[in-house]
């Protein structure tokens, strides 16, 4: 594993008898780990340090995978004395309408991480502020780059949830909802990639179930460092 910032994937200061772990940039945050290789049995590493750290916080994943997608790799933000407080899960396969390969991020985070703001590409550590700038700067004809409002609906523990497009970066798309009380983020490379969460797409919680038919591929260069 690695460790870095959550925030802004720089390094992180290890804990002594005064502070937490600590970003010379952001100050105190939880070390985000991320896995260097990607197998069966790194996931079900990152499942048990879930877990055993008495976590609410879901790894999702897509289950079914999305037809020749693969898992690329995994994350999780937290320690041994907070817990763990994020968790993301890369995918990769190809882009809807053609046009290459895609990746999707997903992010689940309680609020303040900044794991899913960072992938997303918007500034801050939460994403009230920005879903708010967004839903009300909708026209009845948006422009580009403007949300569109609740566009997407995925299947979330078998529940329909609402994601809400923000405004990012040109390379990308960002969608954030809500489920199970924190915050859900989908990210997907190249921007067209979005277009993936039109599909019926079923996400699960691999903190209850890790099925055995994941098929894994190389680690996401998004999830290590490209974003």
């Amino acid at each position: 594993m690695s460790v870095s910032c959550p925030r802004c994937g720089g390094a992180v200061r290890p804990p002594d008898l005064m502070r937490d772990w600590r970003c010379d940039g952001c100050g105190d945050v939880p070390p985000l780990h991320i896995a260097d290789h990607n197998n069966a049995e790194i996931v079900k590493s990152v499942v048990n340090s879930i877990t055993t750290g008495r976590s609410s916080v879901p790894l999702w994943c897509t289950w079914p995978l999305l037809l020749d997608w693969t898992v690329t790799g995994v994350a999780w933000a937290g320690d041994d004395h907070s817990g763990v407080r994020a968790a993301a899960l890369a995918c990769s396969g190809p882009a809807p309408f053609g046009g290459g390969p895609a990746d999707l991020v997903i992010v689940a985070e309680e609020p303040g991480v900044g794991l899913g703001n960072r992938f997303a590409g918007v500034r801050g550590s939460d994403p009230g502020a920005h879903l708010v700038r967004d839903l009300t700067s909708v026209s009845a004809d948006p422009g580009p780059g403007q949300a569109t409002g609740a566009h997407a609906k995925i299947k979330v523990d078998g529940h329909p949830t609402p994601l809400w497009s923000i405004s990012t970066a040109e390379d990308r798309s960002a969608y954030v909802g809500e489920a199970r009380g924190m915050w859900l983020y989908a990210i997907a490379w190249p921007a067209h990639a979005g277009y993936v969460l039109a599909e019926d797409v079923m996400l699960h919680d691999l903190c209850e179930w890790l099925p055995p038919e994941l098929v894994y591929g190389a680690p996401s260069p998004y999830l290590h460092g490209l974003a």
